[in-house]
């Protein structure tokens, strides 16, 4: 299973103080150096973290491949289309928001939805789309077209109280995953995964990758952010070679 790690709260550090530090590419180069198989990072419509210049920096000096986390909107597709990104994961997006809450509504916005897809599609950029692990948005995703879908788990992560609701909510995601890789997707997984509940999903062996940010982020506070992805890798893939 590949480690996608989201370097987005390195720029908020940064942010706070309106400073060049700490550094999203020395961020990218180490978290790569110390076995990350992807970079991702969100451009949101406020930037309140990554900033435009960000991505076209750090395009050409990965190594290996930029995950673009985006609302699908006119403003960040043509941003997409400039940057040309391997990976474009369509996002929902809410300005009073704290983080990303929830999955995109595919089938509320079913036509806004795929035509931002073709968009990208056409110009070879691979396109997936944020979903809960509802079968529902899964079959909507399939009709577009898309080859990935990242699925929520923000729903488990937030029930880490409640084991019997949480193991439903896994249970949810594991017959989602089961259902999307039948029909011919790729299934990625990320939102609220941290180095205590990232166990259980990592067993879900139909899941391609895990997108997971803030909680590396964190745990380098105190041992250093190499170290900090390391941690992650290797609770990884001890479960998945268990």
């Amino acid at each position: 299973m590949k480690l996608g790690v989201n370097i987005d709260h390195i720029a908020t550090i940064r942010e706070a103080r309106g400073t060049s530090y700490p550094s999203v590419v020395t961020a990218a180069y180490l978290a790569e150096k110390a076995g990350a198989d992807s970079i991702t990072l969100h451009l949101r419509e406020d930037r309140r973290h990554m900033q435009d210049a960000d991505l076209y920096e750090l395009k050409p000096l990965l190594k290996t491949k930029m995950n673009l986390e985006l609302a699908p909107t006119k403003e960040m597709i043509d941003i997409a289309l400039d940057v040309s990104p391997q990976d474009v994961c369509f996002v929902p997006e809410r300005r009073e928001e704290r983080t990303t809450e929830g999955g995109l509504d595919v089938t509320g916005q079913f036509n806004k939805i795929a035509g931002a897809c073709e968009k990208l599609l056409s110009k070879g950029i691979r396109v997936s789309l944020f979903i809960a692990p509802c079968m529902n948005q899964i079959q909507k995703a399939i009709d577009i077209g898309v080859p990935v879908i990242e699925i929520h788990t923000g729903h488990y992560a937030d029930l880490e109280n409640d084991p019997v609701l949480r193991n439903n909510e896994l249970e949810q995601i594991k017959k989602s995953t089961d259902f999307a890789q039948t029909n011919g997707l790729i299934v990625n997984a990320g939102h609220g995964l941290h180095y205590q509940n990232v166990q259980e999903i990592a067993e879900l062996k139909k899941i391609n990758e895990l997108n997971i940010g803030h909680a590396i982020v964190a745990e380098a506070l105190f041992i250093g952010w190499e170290n900090a992805v390391k941690k992650m890798k290797v609770i990884i893939d001890g479960v998945v070679h268990k």
